[in-house]
């Protein structure tokens, strides 16, 4: 029981990743609270995971909803261990590319800001609004999701790597900045995992990408959320400002 009577907030919780890490984190002992956009797929996540769980709505790129939310999280549990910035997007696109006819397809202004306001800016609301708090009790851990690709680059991956990217620079400024009040803050690089959406993809697809990676498998939700739980407990205890690959050895790109 490595987190118990912790209270961790997940964002991003209903589904995938942020799913299971809630489990995981429950198993651990701590009371876990699901932010998510979608209210119908965070209350059927809740009552799955059972005692424990609480769902609350959640939209990251809205200021307003950010301070409301952590507000809300403080007068139900009087406190904010953990905070794991899980929830994110993914619209891929070429920068620009020529067509048959001459013509140029790019990425638009729109199309980029969507990514950067959701994985990037997100992250800054919930941290900002969590980390006043967690100065106030002198403790906290800030586990916030990068990707491999944040490190190594994509193709068409612009707007997604711009956002991962600045993931990783915001972890060791919050580090630096956050440490002296006893506060953690560290980020997971995911590889290739076998979330909903990448169930969705063609099976030789998916043997492909498997067969890229050295360990020759792809990653689970698990294997991520067995990180987040390290990295939430004392385990993790001198560890801040930290970026983790969890990929099974793979480059992206490559």
């Amino acid at each position: 029981m490595r987190l118990a009577n912790l209270v961790a907030v997940i964002t991003g919780g209903a589904n995938g990743i942020g799913k299971a890490t809630a489990r995981k984190f429950l198993a651990e002992g701590a009371k876990v609270v699901i932010g998510d956009i979608d209210p119908n797929a965070g209350n059927k996540a809740a009552e799955e995971l059972g005692s424990g769980c609480t769902f609350l709505h959640l939209d990251v790129s809205d200021d307003e909803l950010v301070s409301g939310f952590f507000r809300d999280v403080m007068n139900q549990f009087g406190r904010i261990d953990v905070l794991v910035n899980n929830a994110g997007i993914m619209r891929d696109k070429q920068l620009t590319k020529l067509t048959k006819e001459g013509q140029f397809i790019k990425l638009t202004p729109p199309e980029f800001d969507q990514v950067i306001k959701i994985n990037l800016r997100g992250v800054y609301l919930c941290t900002v609004s969590a980390a006043e708090y967690m100065i106030r009790q002198k403790s906290g851990v800030i586990l916030n999701a990068s990707s491999i690709v944040g490190l190594d680059g994509n193709f068409g991956q612009t707007n997604y790597v711009a956002s991962k990217a600045g993931v990783v620079g915001m972890t060791k400024v919050w580090s630096r900045e956050l440490g002296r009040y006893g506060i953690r803050v560290n980020a997971v690089a995911p590889g290739y995992i076998l979330t909903d959406m990448l169930r969705q993809v063609p099976e030789e697809t998916l043997n492909n990408m498997a067969n890229k990676v050295p360990l020759k498998r792809l990653g689970t939700p698990e294997d991520i959320a067995n990180v987040y739980c390290f990295l939430a407990s004392e385990d993790a205890a001198y560890i801040s400002g930290a970026v983790i690959r969890v990929d099974g050895g793979a480059v992206a790109g490559t």
